[in-house]
C-alpha cells in the first residue's frame, strides 16, 4: 500500500544534487503565482543566480537584497510531487536551509473571510508524496507554524490557526470527505504542505507556510468568492509576498 512507501533501510537510485559553491542566500521565497511572480520582477531588483530544467520548461531562481540579506525566490508548480521535486532541485542551485512557500487554498469554515491569512498547524496526508519521505499517519505536524503566528502577530496581522488537509485531488473533494476533515479540525484544503513538510523534516530544511483563504467549501454548492479578473485578497495578491518577504527577514533576524 501506497502508506507503506517509506523506507529510510536503503538508498535512492537517483538524490538531489548539492553544490557547496552554489550562491549562499539567507531563505528562499516560494510561489505557485504567475502573477506574484511578475510583480515581484517588475518591483525589485532582481538579479538571476540559477535555473532548472523540466520538460515543461525551464524554472528560473533570482535573488532579491533586502534589508541588507539575501533571498532567493521562484515560482514553482502546483501538486505535492512537483513542489517537492522544485525543492529539492534548488539545492544544486542555491545554500539555504529555510523556504517560506505561500499560496491560496480553498476554505473549509464560512467564518473565514476571504483573502485572510491562515496558519497550518498540522497537514492530513491526503497525498502520495509525504509516505516517501516519513512514516505513514493520518497528520504530519507542520513544524513552524508557531513561528509564523508570532510573525503576524508582531506584525499585526489578521490570522487564524488551523488543520488543513493536503490532497491530490481536488476534483475529489467529496461532500463526506469535506465533513470529515472540517470535524477533525480542518479549516483549509490545499494540495502540497503535508509532503512539503516531510521532506523538510527528510532533508532536514525549515519550512515556513502561510495560506491565503480563498474558495469557499463550506456552503451549499462551491463558492468561488471573487469576481472575474479580481486579484485583491486571492493567492495572486502582490500583498501576500510582502508578507512573505518580511516573514524571511523575520525568521533569519
Amino acid at each position: 500500500m501506497i502508506t507503506d512507501s517509506f523506507d529510510d533501510k536503503s538508498e535512492a537510485k537517483i538524490n538531489p544534487k548539492y553544490n557547496e559553491n552554489a550562491p549562499k542566500v539567507d531563505a528562499c521565497i516560494v510561489t505557485f503565482s504567475n502573477i506574484i511572480e511578475q510583480y515581484v520582477l517588475t518591483n525589485y531588483e532582481c538579479e538571476k543566480i540559477g535555473q532548472f530544467k523540466f520538460a515543461t520548461g525551464i524554472t528560473s531562481i533570482y535573488r532579491i537584497k533586502f534589508n541588507r540579506k539575501e533571498f532567493a525566490f521562484y515560482k514553482t508548480y502546483v501538486g505535492a510531487p512537483a513542489c517537492v521535486g522544485t525543492i529539492e532541485d534548488t539545492f544544486s542551485q542555491i545554500v539555504t536551509n529555510k523556504y517560506i512557500v505561500f499560496g491560496g487554498a480553498g476554505c473549509l469554515n464560512k467564518e473565514i473571510a476571504h483573502g485572510k491569512v491562515m496558519i497550518p498547524t498540522d497537514a492530513y496526508r491526503d497525498e502520495g508524496t509525504s509516505y516517501h519521505y516519513a512514516k505513514a499517519s493520518d497528520y504530519i505536524k507542520i513544524k513552524n507554524s508557531d513561528i509564523v503566528a508570532q510573525f503576524m502577530e508582531k506584525n499585526e496581522i489578521p490570522y487564524v490557526k488551523g488543520k488543513t488537509w493536503t490532497t491530490d485531488s481536488f476534483y475529489r473533494e467529496t461532500l463526506n470527505n469535506i465533513e470529515k476533515r472540517k470535524n477533525d479540525g480542518c479549516i483549509s484544503v490545499e494540495m502540497e504542505c503535508s509532503a512539503i513538510q516531510a521532506m523538510c523534516n527528510f532533508r532536514n530544511i525549515e519550512f515556513y507556510t502561510f495560506f491565503t483563504s480563498g474558495d469557499l467549501l463550506d456552503s451549499l454548492k462551491w463558492d468561488e468568492r471573487k469576481n472575474k479578473g479580481q486579484i485583491s485578497g486571492t493567492q495572486h495578491d502582490s500583498g501576500h509576498f510582502e508578507i512573505a518577504i518580511e516573514l524571511a527577514d523575520y525568521i533569519t533576524h
